[in-house]
């Protein structure tokens, strides 16, 4: 049986309960096929089955997951190109919203997107990619609003969350979060600036996975598996 699960400081359970359960999913814990049974899942995190329930609604939402009657929570089979062909398409819509917000933001959403970005400072240099995570999703919604188009930030939020457990452990890959943190800059700067082009394919670049960064994604997938 696990420790209880720590909460981040404003995190509810369900929501730090339901990270853990993703991550066990993407690095094969839970491989496709695996039921997830709410008694067994209570139990092995040492909480009750509420907050269990509320993280696998939340993962069903977000597609990790697939709930079925009488058949209750597995985990489905996601190949690696299906997981390639997901980013393909959220790096042309971060690149959209990216070219929309360069043209669109406001002087207040512009300091909203340099605190984003700045918080995601401290969190690389205290070397917490789990902690960078979460601001770096704060650091990307900032741009979807910005992008002042609601259905794209609506679809490219809920494809962000599909895709969060695959983004969160690329920031485990050697020398990633610094990376990233420097695309931030360039891009932070690219819509500040109003470049609609470079913004865009500053975004398109940052999320793109392909080549050496899709084997270091799945190496990293393959090392959080036999470790577990």
């Amino acid at each position: 049986m696990n420790s209880p699960v720590e909460l981040q400081p404003g995190t509810r359970q369900s929501e730090r309960l339901g990270e853990q359960i993703e991550e066990r999913i993407v690095t094969g814990v839970y491989p496709p096929g695996t039921r997830l049974d709410e008694q067994e899942l209570a139990t092995t995190f040492g909480v009750s089955r509420t907050p269990v329930r509320e993280a696998l609604i939340q993962l069903a939402s977000a597609g990790l997951i697939e709930i079925r009657p009488r058949r209750g929570a597995t985990v489905p089979e996601v190949g690696a190109d299906r997981i390639c062909e997901m980013f393909e398409l959220m790096a042309e819509m971060e690149a959209m919203c990216g070219r929309l917000a360069a043209r669109r933001i406001t002087p207040a959403e512009q300091l909203g997107l340099q605190e984003a970005h700045k918080a995601c400072e401290a969190a690389r240099d205290a070397s917490q990619p789990d902690v960078y995570y979460q601001l770096n999703e704060v650091f990307h919604q900032r741009i979807y609003e910005a992008s002042h188009n609601g259905f794209l930030a609506e679809q490219a939020s809920a494809l962000h969350r599909r895709l969060r457990p695959y983004r969160r452990l690329q920031l485990r890959v050697r020398n990633r979060m610094s990376t990233s943190f420097n695309e931030h800059q360039a891009i932070v700067d690219a819509i500040i600036k109003g470049d609609s082009d470079l913004a865009a394919s500053l975004l398109r670049s940052h999320v793109t996975v392909q080549g050496e960064r899709f084997a270091d994604l799945v190496a990293t997938l393959r090392d959080f598996n036999a470790g577990s």
